[in-house]
């Protein structure tokens, strides 16, 4: 079971959906240092070293919903909150509020 779990509805398209899904990654990649790779219409990722070290998740996409699923270690999830909160800023801003 995941850490954490954020489900979010889109009006912008599955296409586009997966476009701003990776810029996430991307994004992620730049600012914590995490591997990703599509498999279909997911992402996943994990982050071998630096600050998320040891963290793993997916990234799922359809036509009207993108999935975060986060995998924390432990020394992480003393800051769930404050990841939570960082990725549903950066969902708002890449998706818009829902």
């Amino acid at each position: 079971m995941a850490t954490i779990d954020i489900r979010r509805a889109h009006g912008v398209g599955k296409d586009t959906a997966k476009q701003k899904a990776e810029e996430l990654a991307k994004s992620m990649e730049a600012k914590l240092g995490i591997r990703w790779s599509w498999a279909g219409d997911a992402i996943s990722f994990d982050a071998p070293s630096g600050a998320a070290k040891g963290a793993s998740g997916t990234v799922k996409v359809d036509a009207s919903t993108v999935h975060v699923e986060i995998n924390l270690p432990f020394m992480l999830r003393a800051i769930k909150g404050t990841i939570e909160s960082k990725v549903n800023k950066k969902l708002d801003d890449l998706l818009g509020t829902a």
